[in-house]
């Protein structure tokens, strides 16, 4: 079953722009979505647990030194 992995993030003003924010994360494969979350990343079919695990990691690596915050939810449709 295909999963979803939802990002929300919190911008800080003594952090970098949200725009290179933005570009990073899209660089990982985020789409920017309005709702409850700002960002979606659609896995495919093959996708574990631990997976998620480690795009976790990805993503703490991508935003350290940038004075953003994020919160993320992983389900499976």
């Amino acid at each position: 079953m295909p999963m979803k992995t939802y990002l929300k993030v919190t911008f800080s003003s003594e952090g970098a722009r949200p725009s290179e924010i933005v570009e990073r994360l899209q660089g990982l494969g985020f789409k920017p979505i309005t709702g409850p979350y700002d960002f979606v990343y659609e896995w495919d079919n093959t996708a574990t647990v631990e997976d998620a695990v480690w795009f976790a990691d990805k993503i703490y690596e991508t935003l350290k030194g940038l004075g953003a915050l994020f919160q993320i939810e992983t389900i499976t449709d």
